[in-house]
């Protein structure tokens, strides 16, 4: 098993720590306020204009401070695979997006992380994978925001029991997509006109032949594509954890604590544990 990277916390160091949570929540959710309410166009030439830098800067020292609020209760096992949410996130998100889909697979490596790690493991994962994305490609740093908001509510449904049975984690993703669409519209209309693959401007434009106003086609857009993506990615992540074998799973302490894969994950590690103390 993994062990803990600190000393079990106590309340001179558990302060601190939700501090920098705190702190680094903030400083995304401002810094999607500012893109939003400014709404600086020039962002989509690359990362040399001022509201780039101010992006950048937002999200990625965001994320980077919910990993120094999260670290203290990290294990090794989950520090390690936060690096491979975030180059699943990009390289699926990458090919995705190159080859036009509707949907954007590019949430597999948050999810995943959420659901062994927690939710702010997968938070920030989400936020770190979209700056680090942007740096190559400007589209993906002001859905940083909502990546993290992904991992944070993936988690929370973990915990909650949505990947006890596989048939729960569609619903899951369902409603996780719909409130990703939601936050993601009113960057993808202020900031990009909407632009996006060949397959979303298609739904867009869809609608926009019915009347609806730009905001509206995307916001349905979103939801739409939003929510059937989310109920893909789910899908996956509960078919890949559930295919782990059990030993790595009950490596992660959230997984193990909240049986977020049920008997699997709980009952089954707390039988094996007594058997080995009998035997």
């Amino acid at each position: 098993m993994s062990s803990s990277l600190t000393l079990p916390a106590d309340r001179t160091t558990e302060r601190p720590r939700r501090l920098l949570l705190v702190l680094g929540g903030a400083l995304i959710v401002a810094t999607y306020l500012f893109l939003v309410t400014v709404q600086p166009t020039e962002i989509a030439g690359g990362m040399g204009s001022a509201a780039s830098l101010v992006s950048l800067f937002g999200f990625l020292g965001g994320g980077a401070l919910l990993v120094g609020g999260i670290l203290p209760m990290l294990t090794t096992s989950s520090l390690v695979i936060m690096p491979l949410g975030i180059a699943l996130n990009i390289a699926i998100g990458q090919v995705a997006g190159s080859l036009g889909l509707q949907i954007y697979l590019d949430a597999i490596g948050t999810v995943l992380v959420a659901v062994l790690a927690g939710p702010a493991a997968g938070a920030a994962t989400g936020a770190l994978s979209n700056a680090v994305w942007g740096l190559f490609n400007p589209f993906a740093l002001p859905f940083a925001a909502g990546a993290a908001l992904i991992g944070l509510l993936a988690g929370l449904a973990a915990q909650h029991g949505a990947f006890r049975r596989v048939y729960l984690a569609p619903v899951a993703g369902l409603v996780v997509g719909a409130i990703g669409g939601l936050v993601a519209a009113p960057v993808a209309v202020f900031m990009f006109g909407a632009a996006g693959t060949f397959g979303t401007n298609a739904i867009i434009a869809v609608f926009r032949s019915m009347g609806d106003k730009l905001l509206v086609a995307a916001t349905k857009q979103g939801l739409l594509s939003d929510s059937l993506d989310k109920i893909v990615v789910f899908v996956v992540v509960a078919l890949i954890v559930y295919a782990l074998p059990q030993r790595a799973v009950r490596q992660f302490p959230f997984a193990r604590t909240h049986r977020v894969l049920g008997a699997r994950s709980g009952q089954r590690a707390r039988m094996t544990a007594g058997a080995g103390s009998a035997g």
